[in-house]
């Protein structure tokens, strides 16, 4: 059995019971060592634990699917939501590489998304339809995010931004913002929120005009607003709509 077990953004409050109990269940527990870290130290005495740096990813990918191959029951933890960015493409691409798909057991654990908790810090700024793109262009061509930043800000989506800057990446965000730029108010409401419900976190929404890009790293995520999204004593909202057919 094999699992991509979501860990949500860290605070283990907000770890969903499944996921605890996928962790506390396995065998062999596989994952980025920062995410490993997040992990109490009861829950993985006695299981062989694979830890890999940044950038070991099909290599903790393909060790965690040789563990289930041998039938111990396996977990590849991830921060946020396994299937958003995270592990669980990868994993059933080496299973499926390896004719695996139909002979070892898959399951992916869904838990809280990095923006699903940059929201909540933030009010209430996913109301209306909204596009998740990322910045990072290791796996994909910055021209391609280029487009689908554009196709998102003429549409008027809301927009959460994830892997936003990185020291190889000085210049993207503010390209992006750019883009986005063209089709909002400088006006518009833009949140930031940094480690969400974990030691150091970070939540501030200002007008786009008013972003410092100095204040963003790679654990940043971004929701840029919508045409209609205001700050409100501080927070963003971006009404559903019920003002237009009720009483508000």
């Amino acid at each position: 059995m094999l699992k991509a077990v979501s860990l949500g953004p860290g605070d283990l409050s907000l770890l969903t019971p499944a996921a605890r109990w996928a962790v506390e269940e396995a065998e062999v527990v596989a994952g980025y060592k920062g995410y490993i870290e997040l992990i109490p130290d009861e829950v993985l005495e006695g299981k062989i634990v694979v830890s890999t740096g940044m950038m070991g990813e099909v290599d903790r990918a393909r060790q965690a699917v040789e563990h289930a191959r041998a039938g111990r029951k396996t977990v590849m933890v991830c921060s946020g939501d396994a299937g958003i960015y995270a592990m669980a493409g990868l994993l059933m691409e080496v299973l499926e590489s390896e004719g695996l798909l139909k002979t070892v057991p898959f399951e992916v654990v869904p838990g809280v998304a990095a923006f699903n908790a940059a929201a909540a810090l933030l009010g209430a700024p996913l109301m209306h339809d909204f596009a998740s793109i990322s910045l990072s262009d290791l796996l994909t061509p910055w021209e391609r995010i280029e487009q689908r930043l554009q196709a998102a800000a003429s549409a008027d989506f809301v927009i959460a931004l994830y892997n936003p800057r990185s020291r190889k990446r000085s210049d993207h965000l503010r390209e992006a913002l750019g883009i986005i730029g063209r089709y909002r108010r400088p006006s518009t409401p833009v949140g930031m929120v940094r480690k969400a419900y974990r030691a150091g976190q970070f939540v501030e929404a200002v007008p786009l005009k008013a972003v410092d890009v100095d204040k963003v790293d790679m654990q940043t995520v971004l929701i840029v607003g919508n045409s209609a999204t205001r700050l409100v004593e501080g927070r963003m909202l971006t009404p559903r709509g019920y003002h237009r057919k009720y009483a508000l």
